[in-house]
């Protein structure tokens, strides 16, 4: 009797052990359990060898971050980067890099994974082919530097869309808002803009732009009609008369203008919705990581830039009359 219960016993711990790893019936119950543990403690290092070795890997790689200029919003994104990514870091400026062949030092350095930050930086190195390019803070309308099976990135402007959110939140009495849009350039920026103005109660004054020299006609037949105006991203509103026209008609109509840099609120526009230069760093950081981990460029979204920073110009709102949220604005940078 005692023999069936030992047999038995020696079954029930084969079967725990696993069918893989037949266990002699003539080891003890102790044995076994040693065995088992053994086995266990051998699969943990194992596992644990792997998550090291691709630690080391991800370290051993190289991550070359090509920016166009020294200048404070490049060094912030430059920041981001490198406060996610593992592995060998190096900065090459092109600034400083005059006269040299910036194609042949980026290969020179070997590099595992490019960072692009600015548009003069993705120029250079968009003929690369053979090495993963992650771009951020470049301007491509016509997403002709940045397509590619080995390059990803982040667009350079938060969404219009979003703007109007927090131009809203600004101004909550804002109901009518002007734009100018060319259908080649920005008709999807304009389409994705009319649809969030309507879910906010905003009715959108749109009017289609073919040259930056019908600018001033068309902004002027919006006078009388519109509480605010808002700019989008498109090169044809852009040159520096069209600009300047926008900013003097804000002015003398008391429109605030809604942007997307804060170097047009420097310049006059009341409000822009711009992106925060390290968040962006750290969101392009992620892409690199997934790079360094196996995954291809191709198969990483190119996405917007999630972290943004409100900028408010308090002296054009007091030019123009505007009374603005107090909580809108103690979470803004104020411009005094």
């Amino acid at each position: 009797m005692s023999n069936r219960r030992q047999d038995h016993s020696s079954i029930q711990s084969t079967r725990a052990f696993g069918k893989d790893h037949t266990i002699p019936p003539f080891l003890g119950a102790s044995d076994v359990n040693r065995a088992i543990l053994f086995m266990r403690l051998v699969t943990f290092v194992f596992a644990f060898t792997l998550v090291l070795l691709g630690g080391t890997s991800q370290a051993a790689q190289k991550v070359l971050v090509l920016q166009s200029l020294r200048v404070a919003p490049y060094e912030e994104a430059a920041k981001g980067v490198r406060s996610v990514v593992a592995g060998n870091f190096r900065k090459l400026v092109l600034s400083d890099l005059d006269g040299l062949d910036v194609a042949k030092a980026v290969r020179d350095e070997r590099p595992d994974v490019i960072v692009a930050i600015g548009t003069e930086a993705m120029n250079r190195v968009k003929r690369i082919k053979d090495t993963p390019i992650v771009y951020l803070m470049v301007f491509d309308q016509h997403n002709s530097l940045t397509t590619g099976s080995n390059i990803t990135g982040i667009g350079m402007h938060v969404a219009p869309e979003r703007q109007l959110v927090s131009a809203q939140k600004v101004m909550p009495r804002l109901k009518r808002v002007g734009t100018l849009y060319n259908p080649a350039r920005s008709g999807a920026l304009f389409r994705k803009s009319q649809a969030t103005a309507r879910s906010l109660g905003i009715d959108l004054v749109a009017r289609e732009v073919r040259s930056s020299r019908d600018v001033l006609n068309l902004v002027e037949g919006m006078k009388g009609d519109i509480e605010a105006f808002l700019m989008l991203p498109d090169a044809t509103l852009l040159t520096p008369e069209a600009i300047e026209y926008l900013l003097l008609f804000s002015l003398n109509n008391r429109i605030p203008i809604i942007t997307f840099s804060d170097k047009y609120v420097q310049m006059g526009a009341l409000m822009a919705l711009d992106v925060d230069p390290y968040e962006v760093g750290r969101q392009a950081g992620e892409m690199v990581r997934k790079i360094q981990s196996g995954t291809s460029p191709e198969s990483i979204p190119r996405s917007e830039p999630h972290g943004a920073v409100i900028t408010i110009n308090s002296r054009i709102a007091r030019k123009l009359g505007l009374s603005l949220n107090e909580e809108a604005l103690s979470r803004a940078k104020v411009i005094r």
